[in-house]
């Protein structure tokens, strides 16, 4: 028996893509950044996630590749560990438990066996330390590394404010106006102040530092948009600064070229600035990049650049300053008001991306699909000023139409209700209808009549407001000749019921009632009459969430207050079902079941739990599900339902729930070990495509291309089997690393049963070929073929490791049949 597997909770997604500076590849084919507590690599040609590395239980906070091997990586965490990976299979090598948080990490060729690091210092707040930490070469995946030498105290602890010069010759430090330099083999430190403003009121307090590769120079960013450039720091007195001043605001980070020549800068302004030969005079850019440039890196030829972004964008630039590839990962804005939303066509989370846009962001590649301006308008980046917001975003149930509604803080309150209809041609939304002050007051909630069947004929919008009512829009003809479009919405019908707020508002299942809660009151309309059918109240408190059942459930209505109650409604018999006091902070129910999901907000605590409103005992409950305060989650339908091993979460069979916390940190439910959620052939993404054109390949591509073309000369008909390409056996042999590999004796039976091949059913090409070749044969044969034939039709596909055999080849039939027509009686005497 196999015991049921635990629900974990799993961040599957959405996590910094800056937290730490991004390093690439020693050929610089491959990209490696921090997510989260996982360290990603990307194929800098396709974009696409190669391989996942999870291990540290807490964010990762530098990554350094081995300067001993470059098929290894240094990766730091929150944790107090440092992991030793080889990334290119994505497997841990050794863990060194270092005992404190490690803040960054750096890793010098210089000093083998040893690696520095920034740890907080001990009984001290706010105080970092840098240190070098040993790392013993012992066997064993898990050792001790207690060996700890202060190289710097009252350090910063950004992995910005921390650099190393002429291979570790030196190190140099900045915090606020203080500038440190430490000679490692004179064992000197030198320290040089600013004054906190200058005569022209700037601020020189530092906020970054690089060291020059070849020369003794460092550059050092500050808050006024100025870069100085030292040298001569050996004296403490007669050293000399230049200063470059491009940047209106603070420097985000430096980074030297490869051999110096030239230096990059990054601040908010999206632009990367190239300073060549250190004059203020000659400078390149590269502008509009999105955001805020938090992060430079530099492969190790020189040829690629890197910039990591506040909007969780990874830019990859050509060492001419050309735009090469992007990497968005979910975007956090200030404040998530839109809520998640799924798209029906895509699958993808919808929410606030960048100002004034949606973002469409894929669950699975954790990437950005496309984001859609709605509000159209510049976004100016300046604080104080009153720019308008998107807030709410309704999908009808096939996907054809998006209601958005934007907002502007003004003397007087701005409201737009845009509709957008999809474009099959450009495959987007595209407007359709702008309706100006749609209510008088703040939309407190919207949604589309959640019917396939009247979707196409009769889309129907309702939206609630404080202004006491709420509002049915419909599809009307366009009369004006002169219109671009054919149809548009109106308004149809308002409702209100005794001027109190309209907060929320949601369809049935089959479309025909419309449930709108007015603060203490649940109201229920007849969707085709608007007539009031019935109202529920519970008091104390206003209504916070109201969903109607699905399926077996559609007669029951749930609502959820503000003063700790959730109750449930017989719309049959129009009274109260049951009632739990619980503080639902969200309500969700799935699209695809019964089931209905409640996340409550308890002692600093977020709970789950998981009901049927037919059944009040909970189905699933999951207390301290995380600290934060969850805001919003998504049932997120499944393409394939999944195999759930324990009934008490058959719940997840087939959507996925996913949810959102007040950090914007995106997570969702598993009861996969990690092991079987990073699964070997998840690690190996299109590596095949990005092989190196060896001698060997060349040589293997040209064999079998002059195969090919001889097939085709003489007219065979060659009949591919994809299974066969990405036959699981072999990958096992060839993927696999030699020192995890199992032993010969296992994996000899599995590539040899992966050879064998079957008859299956013959295409209309090989049953002609077949006609043509017996017609060749001797009339002798025709019966021995024929017993052959049904020998072969026999034979079923074999089936192993998920992988389909191929079919005879023609030689090998013939072959085949001449052996069966040897005469073996001979061997009866014996």
């Amino acid at each position: 028996m196999v015991a049921p597997a635990a629900l974990r909770v799993v961040r599957c997604g959405g996590s910094n893509l800056h937290g730490a500076r991004a390093v690439f590849s020693a050929d610089a084919r491959y990209l490696l950044c921090t997510s989260g507590d996982f360290v990603k690599m990307y194929s800098v040609a396709t974009e696409e996630t190669v391989c996942m590395m999870q291990g540290h239980a807490d964010p990762v906070t530098g990554i350094q590749l081995n300067p001993q091997n470059h098929l290894q990586l240094y990766s730091s965490s929150l944790d107090g560990t440092i992991k030793l990976w080889d990334f290119t299979d994505g497997i841990l090598i050794k863990t060194f438990i270092v005992g404190y948080k490690l803040l960054a990490l750096y890793a010098l060729a210089s000093y083998e066996d040893s690696v520095f690091a920034i740890i907080p210092k001990s009984g001290e707040r706010d105080s970092f330390q840098l240190v070098s930490v040993k790392l013993t070469k012992t066997a064993g995946q898990e050792m001790e590394a207690k060996e700890l030498s202060v190289i710097l105290d009252g350090v910063d602890e950004s992995p910005k404010c921390t650099a190393f010069g002429r291979e570790g010759e030196y190190v140099a430090s900045v915090k606020e106006v203080n500038l440190q330099v430490y000679f490692f083999k004179r064992k000197q430190m030198n320290r040089f102040s600013l004054s906190t403003t200058n005569t022209k009121g700037g601020n020189n307090r530092f906020t970054c530092v690089a060291c020059h590769p070849k020369e003794d120079c460092i550059a050092t960013g500050h808050g006024d948009g100025k870069i100085r450039l030292w040298r001569n720091f050996y004296h403490n007195k007669e050293y000399t600064f230049s200063t470059l001043h491009w940047h209106h605001d603070i420097v985000m980070d430096l980074a030297f070229s490869v051999e110096g020549t030239s230096l990059l800068s990054g601040g908010v302004e999206s632009v990367l600035v190239q300073w060549h030969n250190g004059s203020d005079c000659k400078k390149d850019f590269l502008p509009r990049l999105g955001s805020a440039i938090e992060y430079i890196s530099i492969s190790s030829d020189g040829t690629s650049y890197c910039t990591s972004h506040t909007d969780n964008r990874i830019t990859i630039i050509n060492s001419n300053l050309r735009f090469s590839k992007s990497i968005q990962g979910l975007i956090k804005g200030r404040d998530v008001k839109t809520g998640l939303v799924v798209d029906p066509r895509t699958k993808a989370l919808v929410l606030n991306g960048e100002p004034g846009h949606l973002q469409f962001y894929c669950l699975q590649s954790d990437k950005q699909l496309y984001s859609l301006d709605i509000v159209q308008q510049e976004y100016i980046h300046q604080a104080g000023l009153n720019q308008v917001d998107l807030v709410k975003v309704a999908f009808s149930a096939q996907g054809k139409w998006l209601a958005t509604v934007e907002e502007r803080e003004a003397a007087d309150l701005e409201l737009q209700l845009k509709l957008w209809v999809y474009d099959e041609e450009t495959q987007s939304f595209k407007l359709n209808t702008r309706i100006n002050m749609p209510h008088e007051d703040r939309i407190t909630a919207m949604c589309f009549r959640d019917t396939d069947e009247l979707e196409e004929d009769s889309p129907m919008l309702v939206t609630a407001g404080k202004d006491c009512v709420f509002k049915v829009w419909v599809i009307v003809e366009d009369t004006d000749p002169e219109a671009q479009q054919s149809v548009s919405w109106s308004c149809d019908f308002v409702g209100s019921y005794h001027n109190y707020q309209a907060t929320n508002c949601c369809f049935s299942e089959d479309g025909s009632l419309l449930a709108v809660s007015f603060e203490e009151t649940v109201t229920v309309w007849d969707s085709l009459t608007w007539d009031l059918k019935c109202t529920f109240c519970h008091p104390p408190g206003k209504i916070r969430n109201i969903c109607f059942g699905r399926l077996t459930c559609s007669k029951y209505l749930i609502g959820a207050t503000d003063h700790g109650f959730l109750c449930c409604w017989n719309l049959l018999s129009c009274a109260l079902e049951w009632s739990a006091q619980l503080n639902v902070l969200v309500l969700q129910p799935d699209p695809l079941s019964e089931h209905i999901a409640a996340v409550s907000w308890l002692s600093k605590d977020s709970s789950l739990f998981v009901f049927k409103p037919n059944e009040p005992r909970p189905i699933c409950i999951r207390r301290n599900l995380c600290k934060e305060k969850i805001q919003f989650a998504a049932f997120v339908p499944r393409d394939i339902p999944e195999t759930i091993g324990s009934e008490k979460y058959l719940w997840l069979r087939r959507s996925q729930l996913y949810f959102l916390t007040n950090t914007q940190e995106l997570m969702t439910f598993s009861t996969k070990s990690p092991e079987e959620r990073l699964t070997p052939s998840s690690k190996q993404l299109a590596v095949e495509e990005s092989l190196p054109m060896t001698p060997f390949s060349l040589l293997l591509g040209k064999h079998r291309h002059q195969q090919s073309q001889e097939d085709v000369d003489l007219g065979k008909v060659v009949v591919h089997n994809h299974y066969n390409q990405d036959s699981p056996a072999v990958k096992e042999l060839l993927y696999t690393p030699a020192h995890v590999l199992p032993s010969a004796s296992f994996l000899c039976p599995i590539f040899i049963n992966s050879l064998l091949t079957s008859k299956e059913n013959k295409s209309a090409e090989e049953v002609a070929d077949e006609v043509e070749m017996e017609s060749e044969e001797a009339e002798d044969d025709s019966a021995e073929e024929k017993d052959v034939t049904e020998m072969e039709q026999d034979l079923r596909p074999l089936e192993f490791l998920g992988e389909t055999t191929c079919k005879l080849s023609k030689s090998q039939e013939r072959e085949l049949r001449k052996i069966r027509k040897m005469d073996y009686s001979w061997i009866s005497s014996f």
